[in-house]
C-alpha cells in the first residue's frame, strides 16, 4: 500500500508542479488551459485524499465533523454487518441449498478408501492416550457421583431389561457368568474374602435357626457339636463348587443361571410388582455410602486399567477400537445404501442445526467483527482495500484535471463566440 500511496502523492505533486510551471503563461490560451487542468487536478486529488482519509481517521488530526467514520461508528457498523450477513446473505434457504450441493456419500466413500489400518491405529492410539491423560484423579469421584445421580433419576428396570436382552443376543451373559464364577473362585483363595464369606454363612445359619421350632434348633445344635454342620466345611464346599462350575462350561448350574436371567428379562418388562421392587431397591441402594464408595473405587480402578492398557505396546482397547473402525471403513467403502442413508441423516441433522441456531449467526458475526476493535478494523480494511482507495486518489487527480480542461475549453469557446 505504501507504493500506491507514493503513486497517489506523486500524481498530486506532479499536478501542482504543472500548475506552477504553467502559471507564467496563463495569459495565453494554451497556458490558461494547462493551468486550469493542473489546478483542477490538484483540487480533485486533495478532495479525494480528504475523503479517503476521513473514512479511517481525522485528516491532519483536525476535529472536522464526519471524519474518522470507521472508529467513530464501529459498534453500529459491527451490528449492521452481523445483521446483513446473518439475515440477508447466510439465509436458511441459502445454507440448505449449499448443503444440498455437497455429496456427503462421495466424501465418505473417498475418505474410507484412502484411510488404511495403520493410520487408524496411530490416530486411535494418540486420541485414546490423550483422553486418558486428561482424566484427573478427582475425575473418578466426579464420574461416579454423576453416574449415581443419573441412575437415581432414571428408571432402572427398563435399563436392566435392555442390558440383559443385548447381552443374551451377543452371548455376553455366558461370558459374564464365566468371568464372575472364576473371579469368585479366585477371591475365595484370599483369607480376608474367605473370612467375610464365613461371617455371611454364620449370619445365614443364625437367621435360619431363628425361624425354626425348638426341636429343629436342637438338631442343628447337635449337628454343630458333632462337627457335621461346620462353617469351614460349608465354605470349603462352596469354594469347591465354585471351582467346579467355573471350570465346566456345560455345568447344569450355568444353564440354570442363564434360564433365570432370561426369565428376569421378561419379568422386568412385564411384571409391575417386580419393577416397583427393583426401582425402590435401586434408589435405596444408590443412596447408601457404601455404593458411593464402591462406584468411586470402580471408576478409579477402571481409569488405572485404561491407562495401563493404553501404555502397553499391544493395547487391547486400541485393537478393539481399530477393529470396529476397520469394519465401519469397509462398510462405508462397499455399501452404497449405507452411504446414502448417512448422507440423508447428516444433511437432516445439519438442516436442523441451521434452523435451530440461525438466529445466532448474526450475533456471532457481530461479536467477531466487534472483537477486532476500531484500530484492528481500520488495519484490516486498509490491508484489503487500501490499494484501491489510493487509486481513488489518483483517479481524483486525473478526472479533476480532465474536468478542469473541459470546463476551460468551454470557456474559451464561449469567449471565441
Amino acid at each position: 500500500m505504501r507504493t500506491q500511496r507514493r503513486l497517489a502523492l506523486g500524481v498530486l505533486v506532479a499536478a501542482a508542479a504543472v500548475a506552477v510551471a504553467a502559471f507564467p503563461f496563463r495569459s495565453t490560451w494554451w497556458g490558461g488551459w494547462v493551468l486550469a487542468v493542473a489546478e483542477a487536478g490538484v483540487v480533485g486529488g486533495l478532495a479525494d485524499w480528504f475523503a479517503v482519509t476521513a473514512i479511517f481517521r481525522r485528516p491532519l488530526g483536525l476535529p472536522i465533523p464526519h471524519t474518522g467514520l470507521i472508529p467513530r461508528n464501529w459498534e453500529l457498523m459491527a451490528s449492521r454487518v452481523g445483521a446483513m450477513v446473518g439475515g440477508r446473505v447466510l439465509t436458511p434457504a441459502y445454507v440448505w441449498e449449499e448443503l444440498g450441493r455437497i455429496d456427503l456419500a462421495d466424501l465418505l466413500a473417498r475418505a474410507a478408501e484412502r484411510v488404511a489400518r495403520p493410520e487408524l491405529e496411530t490416530a486411535t492410539r494418540a486420541i485414546a492416550r490423550w483422553v486418558a491423560a486428561q482424566l484427573r484423579p478427582e475425575a473418578s469421584a466426579e464420574a461416579a457421583a454423576r453416574l449415581r445421580r443419573a441412575l437415581a433419576e432414571r428408571p432402572i428396570a427398563p435399563v436392566l431389561a435392555g442390558a440383559l436382552r443385548v447381552a443374551r443376543r451377543h452371548g455376553w451373559d455366558e461370558r459374564v457368568i464365566a468371568a464372575g464364577l472364576a473371579a469368585l473362585a479366585e477371591a475365595m483363595e484370599r483369607p480376608e474374602f474367605r473370612r467375610a464369606v464365613t461371617e455371611v454363612v454364620d449370619e445365614l445359619v443364625e437367621r435360619y435357626r431363628a425361624r425354626l421350632g425348638v426341636y429343629p434348633r436342637l438338631w442343628i445344635g447337635l449337628a454343630e457339636v458333632l462337627g457335621v454342620l461346620d462353617r469351614e466345611r460349608l465354605v470349603a464346599a462352596l469354594h469347591a463348587g465354585l471351582r467346579e462350575v467355573a471350570s465346566d462350561p456345560a455345568h447344569p448350574l450355568r444353564a440354570r443361571v442363564l434360564e433365570v436371567l432370561a426369565d428376569l428379562e421378561r419379568r422386568l418388562a412385564h411384571d409391575p410388582a417386580l419393577v416397583a421392587r427393583v426401582e425402590h431397591a435401586g434408589r435405596e441402594l444408590l443412596a447408601t455410602p457404601e455404593v458411593a464408595a464402591l462406584l468411586e473405587d470402580a471408576a478409579a480402578a477402571l481409569t488405572r486399567a485404561l491407562r495401563a492398557d493404553l501404555a502397553a505396546e499391544e493395547s487391547e482397547i486400541v485393537a478393539w477400537l481399530v477393529d470396529r473402525l476397520e469394519e465401519a471403513r469397509h462398510a462405508l467403502a462397499s455399501d452404497a445404501g449405507l452411504r446414502a442413508d448417512l448422507d440423508r441423516w447428516g444433511k437432516a441433522r445439519l438442516s436442523e442445526l441451521v434452523e435451530r441456531h440461525h438466529g445466532r449467526i448474526a450475533s456471532f458475526i457481530e461479536n467477531g467483527v466487534r472483537a477486532l476493535g476500531p484500530e484492528g478494523a481500520v488495519r484490516l480494511i486498509e490491508e484489503h482495500a487500501g490499494d484501491d482507495l489510493q487509486y481513488i486518489r489518483v483517479n481524483g487527480t486525473v478526472v479533476g484535471g480532465l474536468a478542469g480542461g473541459v470546463i476551460y475549453a468551454v470557456h474559451l469557446l464561449l469567449r471565441l463566440l
